[in-house]
């Protein structure tokens, strides 16, 4: 099999640097790894984060707080693929509410009556929408605990954790997972890791499994998906739809998100519920479009998916379709031009998010080459950059 990201990886030094690919293909080729990493920082810290969580209120029933996952742009999309497992292992009220919302409109989102704890994610934990936040809630909302988990030892998030010792914990992942390249890959799914952490903090050994097997199924998906996304990307599809259920529409949006940023625009993409697809949006699956479905193992949510896979079929709509599914791909066979299997039939979805975005992420490293961009700088506009510039503050 053909490894067009390997061969990425295989370049000389003096090419890399020139076509910008010095950064994101590794970020994306070494996340398994850094998974296990990630782990053992977590596992390190557990009394830390034990007590952390104990102490916002976690565990008390009825009168547990209010948990928001904020982030802003693919940091948000950490906290939509961590609602689920939270909400299932916590036994709370848990909210996905990006910080570019919560900054805006704080009064809508907090009431003094009620407790809260925000769990945060920042790569640099420089956002500015982020740092804003932060301070504001230490010093005006003592009802509002934090854990703030940030690949940047130095960003002024873990520094406000620092100095507010009582009411929030840094955990800082390792310096591997800080990505060099403008597009988050490694600090995507390493966030989402210890958000898995901090969901299964009671019985962490047992989570360590999972994080093995998490380790195993990317590392075979990997050249599987890279040689999908190098050949559909060659296609030229200017177009592209991914669909996800529950955890796995937070990879949908998150692939969305990254062939935006890496093509810079050059390709649309969007994402939808599997049912949503059917209100409107189904009408933009031109002859010019890709589709991608991450299809779940649960038979509910699978029926609907499979069901949308034949509708589009019946009707001839899109070029080109890739179905990614737990285990065993039979059944989609005839339904998509590329299915792939992570050959792991008890994967569950709520685990499957740091796997299945990688497809995206290659997606979107090959459309952006494709495009005469350089994937790790792939703005040449300056539109974006790695930490989005300062903004005004209204109060």
């Amino acid at each position: 099999m053909r490894n067009p990201l390997l061969e990425l990886l295989n370049l000389p030094a003096s090419e890399k640097s020139e076509r910008g690919v010095e950064h994101t293909p590794r970020e994306i080729n070494q996340q398994p790894e850094t998974w296990k990493t990630t782990f053992q920082r977590c596992l390190d810290l557990k009394k830390e984060i034990t007590a952390a969580v104990r102490c916002a209120g976690i565990g008390r029933g009825s009168s547990s707080p209010t948990v928001y996952l904020v982030g802003a742009g693919t940091s948000d999309y950490v906290g939509r693929a961590l609602a689920p497992l939270l909400r299932r292992r916590w036994g709370a009220e848990v909210w996905p509410v990006p910080s570019t919302t919560l900054l805006a409109d704080f009064e809508e989102f907090h009431r003094r009556d009620r407790d809260y704890l925000w769990i945060s994610f920042s790569r640099s934990g420089q956002s500015p929408e982020g740092v804003a936040l932060l301070k504001q809630a230490l010093q005006q909302h003592r009802n509002v605990r934090h854990i703030v988990t940030t690949c940047n030892r130095h960003g002024e998030m873990a520094a406000l954790c620092a100095r507010h010792a009582d009411r929030a914990l840094a955990i800082i992942l390792d310096e591997t997972a800080n990505d060099r390249g403008l597009a988050m890959t490694s600090s995507f799914t390493n966030m989402l890791v210890a958000g898995q952490c901090l969901s299964n903090i009671e019985s962490l050994d047992e989570y360590g499994e999972v994080v093995t097997q998490m380790a195993e199924v990317g590392d075979r998906f990997l050249p599987a998906a890279a040689e999908v996304a190098a050949s559909v990307t060659a296609l030229g599809c200017c177009r592209v739809i991914f669909v996800g259920s529950g955890a796995l529409h937070a990879v949908a949006s998150e692939c969305a998100l990254k062939l935006v940023e890496l093509s810079a625009g050059h390709v649309v993409a969007m994402a939808e519920t599997p049912l949503g697809l059917r209100h409107g949006p189904m009408s933009s699956l031109d002859q010019q479009s890709l589709f991608v479905a991450f299809l779940s193992s649960d038979p509910r949510h699978r029926g609907y998916e499979m069901d949308l896979l034949d509708e589009i079929s019946r009707k001839r709509l899109g070029r080109v379709r890739i179905a990614v599914t737990a285990h065993g791909a039979e059944d989609v066979a005839s339904l998509a031009d590329y299915p792939l299997s992570l050959d792991c039939p008890d994967f569950k979805d709520e685990y499957r998010p740091a796997v299945d975005v990688m497809l995206g992420q290659l997606l979107g490293l090959f459309a952006s080459l494709r495009s005469g961009l350089k994937p790790d700088q792939p703005s040449p506009n300056g539109a974006i950059s790695r930490v989005v510039a300062p903004i005004k503050l209204y109060s």
